[in-house]
């Protein structure tokens, strides 16, 4: 793992942001001690979500989609 000094990623921020965001992982040192990592997120996009993974987990009760009374009334109501 890279570990770099406060000063030199204030000054060269934009080249390690290049190296976290193809994967690499930096610690961050002050005065060459390591105190924080630096480090990508997990891919959160919707392409990473698939169907049907919560399948038979749980069911929709008859009725579900009936409309409430109240709502109804209220949205058609006339003006």
């Amino acid at each position: 793992m890279l570990q770099i000094n406060i000063h030199e990623a204030k000054t060269h921020l934009s080249r390690y942001a290049k190296r976290v965001r193809a994967g690499e992982t930096i610690a961050l040192c002050d005065r060459n001690k390591p105190f924080a990592q630096i480090s990508p997120l997990p891919d959160e996009s919707p392409s990473a979500l698939k169907f049907g993974t919560a399948k038979g987990q749980f069911e929709v009760p008859p009725g579900f989609d009936t409309p409430l009374p109240d709502f109804e009334n209220d949205f058609y109501e006339s003006a």
